[in-house]
């Protein structure tokens, strides 16, 4: 098997794959006030597609698969879209990244379909400020999902939360503290300026930075652990906790450099990385598969050491131009 690696010699065994681009909300860095035109219905990829893509990536390598949207629980079908994929040869972990409103009602099918793990955005605790971020959204819909979940032993539960100033920055101990008795990964996320003006991004970002002296003026001891897994996030377990906290610093502290993973939007394109505009259409190589590792190859030998994401003199960015689409459309 020859995998894939890009120029920098990193071994790319991770996708993410995004299987809608439609939400049922519009928080507030995922997509504009107005919300967005969707893709038609035939511009999204099938589940026959989706399944043959990741049968070609499983034979490239590939073991881990990720599935994101949008919302990936509006598709109709995402069930059986999980069923299908764990059952590839050589893909042995699949999870779903969902904002929970429709958890409660599928976790138990989808835990039944062989899903491993739930990534569930949750950026806050109160209902105010969840329909604020989320503009209209429900937070007791999630909060149902996530203790549907709880009780059907996924391997791992993750809540993302995305720190915005001013408006969640203030709950960072209310989230550690809610780890005490809940086995979950709580994950504080750099607010990354992906589809959102520079300026206005600058005056919201929150570095993750004073997580730490948080902990320590509430008195609260930590020590660094490793989770199962390879994703981005440094974590931590407060002495005694049952659950634990995590740090996905994008911005105060890149990752790139380990950086192991391919996107896939809903339309059928291949983003090697998450900031940068450059994509490439692979939906007509899904049949062929020795087209499709050759777009693979492609995007991954052009894929950048870093993404500069926070980089404020745009003119220093050479032959790059920040993505057109918003973290919706892409999936995150």
């Amino acid at each position: 098997m020859e995998k894939l690696y890009d120029k920098y010699d990193r071994l790319h065994d991770y996708v993410r794959l995004s299987i809608t681009d439609r939400c049922n909300l519009r928080c507030v860095y995922c997509m504009p006030k107005e919300g967005l035109p969707f893709f038609p219905t035939e511009r999204v990829l099938s589940q026959d597609e989706i399944v043959q893509l990741v049968e070609n990536f499983a034979e490239m390598g590939v073991s881990k698969v990720r599935i994101t949207g949008g919302e990936p629980l509006l598709r109709t079908d995402v069930v059986d879209i999980v069923r299908r994929i764990k059952a590839v040869p050589g893909i042995d972990d699949v999870s779903i990244t969902t904002n929970g409103l429709f958890l409660e009602k599928k976790a138990a099918a989808l835990k039944a379909a062989g899903l491993d793990r739930l990534n569930i955005s949750l950026d806050t605790f109160k209902p105010a400020v969840y329909q604020k971020i989320t503009r209209g959204g429900h937070i007791q819909q999630v909060l149902d999902g996530i203790n549907a979940a709880s009780q059907l032993h996924f391997k791992k539960i993750k809540l993302n939360i995305v720190l915005i100033k001013g408006q969640n920055d203030d709950e960072v101990l209310d989230f550690i503290k809610y780890t005490k008795d809940h086995n979950v990964n709580v994950r504080f996320i750099e607010f990354m300026p992906i589809g959102n003006a520079l300026r206005t991004w600058k005056k919201e970002y929150v570095s993750l930075t004073n997580v730490f002296d948080i902990c320590r003026k509430a008195g609260l001891t930590y020590h660094p652990i490793e989770l199962s897994g390879n994703g981005p996030s440094d974590n931590y377990q407060v002495d005694g906790y049952t659950g634990s906290f995590g740090l996905i610093h994008p911005i105060s502290a890149k990752f790139c450099e380990n950086c192991n993973r391919l996107r896939i939007t809903a339309d059928g394109y291949v983003k090697a990385c998450l900031y940068w505009n450059e994509e490439i259409n692979i939906r007509k190589a899904i049949p062929d598969k020795p087209a499709f590792r050759q777009l693979i190859q492609k995007a991954l030998d052009n894929k950048p050491l870093n993404h500069e994401m926070a980089l404020a003199e745009t003119d220093r960015i050479i032959d790059k131009a920040p993505t057109w689409r918003h973290m919706s459309q892409i999936g995150g």
